[in-house]
């Protein structure tokens, strides 16, 4: 009887052990949700420092509204910020749902927006405008390129 209690102890203390290893990444079917909010949300207006669809975002209260809205997770509130959050990727890396950042205002990472896969991303652009959808292949948008991040 000792030896089976044992065996058991030993194989849920394994059990415990493997749960802190398990990836929190969020999974592509939650990205894909993520992706299709994010896309809902085209001809937004933008507002500086806006956060809400019924009166207009900004670039980050755009991609925080997403990301708190289909997968529960708080980002910081500005751009820059959101930049130190999660893990850096190369570009070959992007997945759709990855963060990708510009130096828009001639300081690095002012300007956030999402990618949604194919080279392209979703943003909420400037004064006068509305989410829309950009290729990252523009000239524009590659001279002002800071980098990527994964949000966990």
């Amino acid at each position: 009887m000792k030896k089976i209690a044992s065996l058991l102890l030993l194989a849920t203390l394994a059990a415990c052990g493997n749960t802190p290893a398990r990836q929190s990444e969020a999974s592509a079917a939650q990205m894909n949700e993520l992706v299709m909010y994010a896309m809902s949300l085209a001809d937004t207006p933008y507002r500086y420092g806006g956060n809400s669809a019924g009166t207009g975002f900004d670039c980050s209260g755009y991609v925080r509204h997403v990301y708190a809205e289909t997968l529960a997770i708080r980002l910081p509130r500005t751009s820059n910020q959101i930049s130190r959050v999660g893990i850096a990727l190369d570009r070959d890396q992007l997945r759709p749902g990855d963060l990708v950042f510009y130096n828009t205002q001639r300081r690095p990472n002012s300007h956030v927006g999402l990618y949604i896969g194919d080279g392209k991303f979703v943003h909420a652009p400037k004064s006068g405008e509305r989410i829309r959808v950009e290729r990252m292949s523009l000239d524009y948008w590659k001279t002002r390129y800071n980098g990527a991040r994964r949000i966990r």
